[in-house]
């Protein structure tokens, strides 16, 4: 990818600066590909200050409206729950032409919190970035975050072909593969991917620091690799992923019930002693695992 290329956009602003943001303003500013100017709104005024000591933006704004005046790309990277309450601050404020992206978890959610309060001639395409870390806040991001990694768009019927394109030529320069897809479609299959493994991994640790002090002590003590995963992923950041729990809430539950029943029908085989269908059940995991290792997504 080359690093001469014209930028895509004048003016980027980023309604938040966590992980994802602040890995596509490090990549912005490092190769200029992206925009020729790079603003940087969040919540609070502590956080921009660290923006502007890590020098991953142009400029800082406190106020999302006036973040987003003049700017021809307006990405959200907010917790999904805040993304109506910004659309409505920043609906007035947006450029004709411009394009309004995001990188929430949830797309049916977006679209039906944002789309309604865009005004004429400002185009939306919805996105997510399928890949992260455990970390938050503008010192998280990095400029390989995704590299290698998916991006998913869904923009709603009738979007303009030219901004679509756009929205994935910026991914493309961070790295990301491009996938476009329908938002219901995109829900249910991170449901199961992504949202019902948070779920789970929350649960289990959950029940740990439930257990009594001594068995606790000894769980974390001698805590091994599967458990150490999960402890990973249950660190994530607690308001982005109460927000996506709440916002895919459908998809979520419907593959909460067909793990349950999974999870129950494995329960019976090692209650009656049935090693046939436990070693099936291992042995078709080990082939997921195979297919995302060929697959370069492991």
């Amino acid at each position: 990818m080359s690093e001469t290329q014209a930028p895509l956009f004048n003016r980027l602003a980023l309604i938040g600066i966590g992980l994802i943001g602040s890995s596509v303003a490090r990549i912005a500013m490092e190769r200029g590909n992206l925009a020729r100017e790079v603003v940087a709104n969040a919540r609070t005024q502590a956080t921009l200050d660290r923006v502007a000591e890590l020098g991953i933006a142009h400029r800082v704004e406190l106020d999302p409206a006036k973040a987003v005046e003049g700017a021809d790309c307006v990405m959200l990277c907010a917790p999904v729950g805040a993304y109506a309450a910004l659309a409505e601050a920043i609906a007035p404020h947006l450029a004709p032409g411009c394009i309004i992206t995001d990188v929430g978890s949830t797309k049916q959610s977006v679209i039906r919190d944002v789309g309604p309060l865009l005004p004429e001639g400002v185009h939306f395409v919805p996105g997510h970035p399928m890949a992260g870390t455990e970390f938050s806040g503008p010192d998280s991001g990095f400029t390989t975050l995704f590299e290698g990694r998916w991006t998913l768009l869904t923009p709603p019927p009738g979007t303009d072909e030219d901004a679509v394109e756009k929205i994935a030529e910026l991914w493309r320069r961070c790295g990301s593969m491009i996938e476009v897809m329908e938002s219901s479609h995109h829900d249910r299959v991170v449901a199961i991917v992504s949202h019902l493994p948070h779920l789970i991994a929350f649960t289990i640790c959950g029940t740990a620091d439930d257990l009594a002090d001594e068995s606790r002590q000894q769980v974390l003590k001698f805590a091994a690799a599967g458990f150490r995963d999960f402890t990973r992923i249950a660190a994530s950041d607690p308001t982005m992923w109460r927000d996506v729990f709440l916002n895919n809430r459908e998809a979520l539950l419907e593959m909460l019930a067909r793990f349950t029943e999974d999870a129950s029908a494995m329960a019976r085989a090692v209650r009656w002693g049935d090693g046939d269908y436990i070693s099936d059940k291992i042995q078709r995991s080990r082939g997921i695992r195979k297919s995302l290792i060929e697959l370069k997504q492991a």
